[in-house]
């Protein structure tokens, strides 16, 4: 794929690094239960997860993302998921199979790596260190960190200016369509593992520019 290495990867947290599941919905069925209403189950909230807490909290109350939750509801759903979740942060996720061996190789060939997620910055900090994956990376850009956050650019943009590095030159690991437009409105390069949370669509119907089943498999594509 490059005629020479990257200066610059970006890494998607949720679904790339990290299968989050079980402790999201956990932390989803036990604001239900608070609430009195029906809990979800990790079947659905695999197919929730991708766009930040809020957009998860919502879609677990309306079963969906058809229908309306007023302000007052939903800030008090939110509440009580963020309490949950940050008691079980960690507990029970686990980096996906060749994570490790894939994140080795990046760091021995040198190349500033940064996470990118969607996740608040209270949870995706402690999560990395709870997985002692946080040191490999220079800079975590977390979805509260700036005004935008994935699929819009900026995120991208500003790690690329953090590292002193063209955006043409840099390189996103992801796992969904929101990676994908971040990436293409960034001018970023973009592969992505098809085992994520892509709302249960096939990521390579987004034209990625390529798609691997393990970050392991980085070694074959990047030279």
């Amino acid at each position: 794929m490059y005629a020479e290495t990257p200066k610059l990867v970006l890494i998607d947290l949720d679904g790339t690094l990290v299968d989050t599941v079980p402790d999201l919905a956990y932390a989803i069925d036990s604001m239900m239960s608070q609430l009195e209403l029906p809990q979800r189950g990790e079947e659905k909230v695999r197919q929730w997860i991708g766009n930040g807490i809020e957009r998860l909290v919502k879609r677990a109350l309306l079963d969906g993302d058809k229908g309306y939750v007023d302000e007052e509801s939903f800030q008090s759903a939110l509440h009580l998921f963020k309490v949950s979740y940050d008691q079980v942060n960690g507990r029970n996720s686990k980096l996906y199979e060749g994570v490790q061996d894939g994140l080795d190789w990046l760091k021995s060939q040198d190349i500033p790596l940064v996470c990118i997620t969607n996740k608040a910055e209270q949870f995706s900090v402690p999560l990395l260190k709870a997985l002692d994956i946080h040191d490999y990376f220079r800079l975590v850009i977390s979805g509260d960190t700036l005004p935008q956050k994935k699929p819009d650019p900026m995120p991208l943009l500003h790690a690329a200016k953090f590292c002193g590095v063209d955006p043409h030159a840099a390189l996103m690991l992801g796992d969904s369509i929101s990676d994908v437009q971040a990436a293409r409105a960034a001018e970023f390069k973009i592969i992505c593992v098809n085992y994520g949370y892509n709302h249960g669509l096939d990521i390579s119907d987004s034209n990625p520019d390529a798609v691997i089943d393990s970050l392991a498999q980085l070694v074959d594509f990047i030279k």
